[in-house]
């Protein structure tokens, strides 16, 4: 038994339980935002906070939800809208290169302000959510998300009301932001690799969290086929406004000190 946990862990910061936690939310995570759209990253963000210091924190996130979002793109190929992805994946690749050059340079309390007004107003505007974002708008996207992930990790809640806008159906939206989750995450990937974050000790822990995400992502995709497509956007609405309060939270308390909570 020593030696499986010590294949498990060792080398890494976790402990036995931390690994088995992290595990379960990874499953937990993934079906509900194969079911509803998006939350499983912040929840996998909030979790591996606890167990992980926080220089491990991001990297590590980036390969659990590129696995996850990778899953879900291939279990939804037919509904992705591939109209969008070229110019996203363009912005990301140019926001991504300048976060990687300002990584330690921005306080993170600023860019969680920011994305949590942004989210609140994208998801309630209703002017904002009529609209069909252009190929232009998706670049930019692109471009912001990308910088922004390097820093506060959880990028998914700006560019879910992009999808939402874009898709006709409840299928469309979780597809498409899967597919362009995954494009963010290789690239941010990439990123962490050239400056240095060492992978390898981690590799155990993080095959167990793929298999189970993906196996989260397969359960969840037959509950969203099965929901309501009002229930469907009502439930998104709800759950990134839960995550802008969060963000706004966070953001409080990075700026104004634990106090502010």
């Amino acid at each position: 038994m020593d030696a499986i946990i010590q294949f498990l862990t060792g080398g890494t910061d976790l402990s036995i339980w931390g690994f088995a936690a992290l595990s379960g939310i990874s499953f937990l995570a993934s079906f509900v935002t194969a079911a509803l759209g998006l939350g499983g990253g912040i929840l996998v963000l909030a979790t591996m906070a606890v167990f992980l210091p926080p220089l491990a924190l991001i990297p590590l996130h980036g390969v659990v939800q590129l696995g996850s979002n990778v899953g879900r793109t291939a279990l939804m190929a037919r509904d992705v809208l591939y109209k969008v992805v070229p110019h996203f994946a363009v912005g990301t690749v140019i926001g991504s290169a300048i976060g990687a050059n300002m990584f330690v340079a921005l306080p993170i309390g600023v860019l969680q302000l920011a994305l949590a007004v942004f989210v609140l107003y994208a998801t309630w505007a209703q002017r904002f959510k009529v609209a069909k974002p252009g190929p232009a708008k998706f670049g930019a996207l692109g471009l912001v998300s990308g910088f922004i992930t390097m820093f506060v990790g959880g990028s998914g809640p700006l560019i879910a009301p992009f999808a939402a806008a874009v898709g006709e159906n409840r299928q469309n939206v979780v597809a498409t932001h899967a597919a362009l989750m995954s494009i963010q995450h290789v690239f941010k990937l990439a990123a962490f690799g050239l400056l240095g974050f060492a992978f390898g000790p981690y590799i155990p822990f993080l095959a167990c969290m793929l298999v189970l995400g993906f196996a989260g992502t397969y359960t969840g995709r037959h509950v969203l086929n099965r929901l309501p497509e009002r229930t469907f956007r009502i439930g998104l609405q709800i759950i990134l406004t839960l995550l802008s309060i969060r963000l706004l939270y966070a953001a409080a308390e990075s700026l104004l000190g634990p106090a502010a909570g």
